[in-house]
């Protein structure tokens, strides 16, 4: 059969993670945390009023830590079809960058109206993800050892050759003990599990499991890289407190339910982008030079499975004049 080929919105989205890094990168190691996401923010918001889509943001980041953000229910694009759903974390890893540490990304997805899934005030959960090697073999509700006896059996390696991704958290302690009780190995992260889950499905990335507890939003964020990349996630919502508890139950959501790849975006008609803002296993950074700037990104199309890596070089000296914003 013959057919013409649709429209990949997920090339439109690149723009925006690009223009995203490159205002936010000039923050690297400058302690600026608010300022950088400012400026990401920023700069993701002009160019998403571009680009030809009828969207609502469904998963803003900047609710969970009182940051600059793009909000839930607000409306971006330029109103006409497709209506989508949009999850922005204009900089997944704030802290990494205001450091000057590694795996700090902007992202960027979007998916059918009504696919994505709203955590509403809860925004944290624990997370299992795993690449295209382990897809239906892992159980978040199952113990730390029967998942990683499943994961290594399937991708034919001992336990002690896995690499698991854990954000460096207190809250970890127990799971950081029973991995080690495991024999496998551990990659800690200060911040940016939407990076930690692609790089599951990145062959180059050493990483097979990424488990733990991290933000909602970055769930449904993640859910739609590996639905390109040929990955899974599972999540179950994470209360901090009892009081969260009890406000979740009262709402009517079940802290003990499983929520599937399905639940955080249910269509596979979904497009997601990425741009390094800092180095890190997954993508390199922004990396400056006179009058301009490298960026690499990652461009994923869930229908076709096409993942796209993408090297731009922008020339500052025709860019400025014309946007409104200074790179």
């Amino acid at each position: 059969m013959n057919s013409r080929p649709s429209r990949n919105l997920a090339l439109e989205l690149v723009r925006v993670t690009e223009a995203a890094a490159l205002s936010a990168g000039r923050f690297m190691g400058r302690g600026q945390k608010e300022a950088a996401d400012a400026a990401a923010v920023d700069a993701m918001r002009l160019v998403l009023n571009s680009i030809e889509m009828d969207a609502v943001v469904v998963i803003g980041e900047g609710e969970k830590d009182d940051a600059p953000m793009l909000f839930n229910g607000e409306k971006l694009g330029t109103g006409e079809p497709p209506a989508v759903d949009l999850a922005v974390d204009p900089i997944d890893g704030t802290r990494p960058l205001a450091n000057g540490f590694v795996n700090s990304i902007a992202t960027v997805a979007i998916a059918p109206r009504g696919s994505m899934y709203d955590p509403g005030p809860f925004m944290y959960m624990h997370k299992i993800a795993v690449g295209p090697e382990a897809v239906g073999m892992i159980d978040i509700m199952a113990p730390v050892d029967v998942n990683l006896s499943r994961i290594a059996r399937i991708k034919d390696m001992h336990v002690k050759d896995l690499t698991v991704v854990i954000l460096d958290r207190p809250r970890h302690q127990d799971l950081i003990r029973d991995v080690r009780a495991c024999g496998a190995r551990i990659r800690l992260i200060p911040d940016g599990d939407v990076a930690g889950a692609m790089m599951t499905c990145w062959p180059d990335a050493g990483v097979d499991v990424l488990m733990g507890v991290g933000g909602t939003p970055e769930g449904v964020l993640a859910a739609c890289a590996l639905r390109g990349m040929g990955g899974e996630i599972q999540g179950k919502l994470y209360a901090r407190s009892e009081d969260e508890m009890q406000k979740g139950i009262a709402l009517g959501y079940n802290f003990q339910k499983v929520i599937t790849m399905d639940d955080l975006v249910s269509s596979e008609d979904v497009y997601f982008a990425a741009t390094g803002i800092t180095d890190g296993s997954l993508l390199d950074g922004v990396h400056y030079y006179s009058h301009g700037a490298r960026t690499e990104s990652i461009v994923i199309r869930g229908t076709t499975g096409t993942v796209r890596e993408i090297v731009s070089r922008h020339n500052f000296t025709r860019l400025n004049p014309i946007s409104q914003i200074e790179y």
